[in-house]
């Protein structure tokens, strides 16, 4: 076992004191850095370059040549699972991804079967492995997966919807079916981040990015449940410590309450959520990641700086805070404002864990 050299994100996840607040950023191995798309053109496409091992340490581990970056996250897809049962994922330009398949039927849920991750994902595992096995202590490895809510929205749509009609259609007249796929989405969901942590992945995060386009009710039911499933059945030990878990619920600032009484160790907040009041709510429960409006790295890096300064302060002193965007980094981001902004994290954080 190889000694982390940094180790304050996982501190930070378990509310442990650190000396800087830790940082790293959703899709920070994408499109806005130009390595990243030489190695994706010379892969051919996304999907060959997912499915390479090598490839995937690759762009996995360039952001942390840039950038002081205090975790790396596997690179892959959280559409791997439905790929994996069969489903024939594919991406269009200007279009997202696509399913040649989709689910409409009961018929449809029964066929499905839970993935073996070693067996169906194998790819993904030995990225897992070949990725801890570069970083070498450097800094930990986080592995990931789409939430069963948000992985059944594309195998029902057959790819992006803004308004999952068809999913909501299914979930609304036809529940108890509808609850099958859920069920065997969160068994695979399980076994699949389980294997990511038994290749190596020291803490894991479940997206679930379209939660928040659920009523209240429907969320508990249908988002929130299968993924209070999941983190029940996570390994929780390994290598002598502790292995944290993060839901993320795009859109889910107001159910933070039932959220953490779900489990995790910590919870990602979305930029539309405040930070402070976030903590009041839950802080006691549970680490907060976040949160960081994407676009603000659009703007001058002095501006960038002044927002890190304020969420920092929105959170206050002490650990438990992960900071991160409240999605994604976009991919027409200047590069040097995503270092302006690591570098704001750190510098500025450095006060409130005195």
């Amino acid at each position: 076992m190889t000694e982390l050299k940094n180790d304050r994100f996982l501190r930070a996840l378990m509310r442990e004191p650190v000396d800087v607040t830790p940082v790293w950023m959703m899709r920070q191995a994408g499109r806005y850095l130009p390595e990243y798309r030489a190695t994706r053109s010379k892969a051919g496409d996304f999907m060959s370059l997912c499915m390479n091992p090598e490839l995937a340490c690759e762009v996995t581990l360039q952001p942390l040549e840039r950038y002081p970056l205090d975790a790396a996250i596997l690179f892959s897809d959280i559409l791997t699972i439905p790929d994996a049962m069969g489903l024939g994922l594919y991406f269009e330009t200007g279009e997202g991804p696509r399913f040649k398949k989709s689910i409409s039927t009961a018929a449809d849920i029964e066929s499905l079967s839970i993935v073996d991750p070693v067996k169906d994902l194998g790819y993904v595992i030995d990225a897992v492995s070949t990725i801890r096995r570069e970083l070498n202590g450097r800094v930990p490895l986080i592995g990931f997966s789409g939430s069963p809510w948000t992985l059944a929205t594309y195998m029902v749509e057959g790819g992006s919807s803004k308004d999952y009609r068809k999913t909501k259609a299914m979930m609304y007249n036809e529940p108890e079916v509808f609850a099958q796929l859920l069920d065997v989405l969160a068994d695979s969901v399980t076994a699949y981040l389980n294997a990511q942590i038994e290749a190596g992945a020291q803490a894991v995060q479940i997206f679930d990015s379209w939660g928040g386009a659920l009523s209240a009710d429907a969320y508990q039911e249908f988002s929130l449940k299968p993924m209070k499933k999941i983190v029940s059945g996570l390994i929780k030990e390994r290598e002598g410590r502790r292995v944290p878990s993060i839901l993320f619920t795009k859109g889910g600032g107001l159910w933070l309450e039932s959220m953490a009484e779900a489990g995790p160790d910590c919870l990602g907040l979305d930029w539309t959520c405040d930070i402070g009041d976030a903590r009041a709510r839950v802080g006691g429960q549970v680490a907060l990641q976040g949160n960081m409006d994407p676009s603000i790295l659009y703007a001058k890096p002095e501006r960038i700086r002044e927002e890190v300064g304020r969420i920092l302060s929105r959170f206050g002193q002490g650990s438990g805070h992960v900071f991160n965007l409240g999605h994604g980094i976009t991919p027409e981001v200047d590069p040097e404002h995503a270092g302006a902004f690591i570098n704001a994290v750190h510098e500025l954080s450095e006060s409130y864990h005195r």
